[in-house]
């Protein structure tokens, strides 16, 4: 397994910004699928958007396509989601997950989680 630690969240009015981290280590890097899901009080874990080892590929949820961005630097072990225009119902305790599958899009398909980091959205 791999070991990710997030960081980054906080309180942010509606239409502002946050930038998420996800630093990894314990498997090389280059060769995990990293995904990005959240869990909002009372519900279920949501997939919010994936990237593939090299970042070549990426897709998200319709609920965040277009305000949310996934991207990996694999010189640094990260990962980010760069969140904009954020609304209240993005309020949610945000997980990065690693993989060693080519892609995944729900919570089965990837083994290694971070503790989470908490988004709060202000109206």
């Amino acid at each position: 397994q791999v070991q990710l630690v997030e960081s980054g969240g906080g309180l942010v009015q509606a239409g502002g910004s946050l930038r998420l981290s996800c630093a990894a280590s314990g498997r090389t890097f280059s060769t995990i699928t990293m995904g990005w899901f959240r869990q909002a009080p009372g519900k279920e874990r949501e997939f919010v958007g994936v990237i593939s080892w090299f970042g070549a590929n990426t897709y998200y949820a319709n609920s965040v396509k277009g305000r949310f961005t996934i991207s990996r630097d694999n010189a640094k072990n990260t990962a980010y989601l760069q969140m904009n225009s954020l609304k209240p119902e993005d309020t949610a305790v945000y997980y990065c997950a690693a993989t060693n599958k080519n892609w995944g899009t729900g919570p089965a398909d990837f083994d290694s989680w971070g503790q989470g980091t908490r988004v709060t959205v202000s109206s």
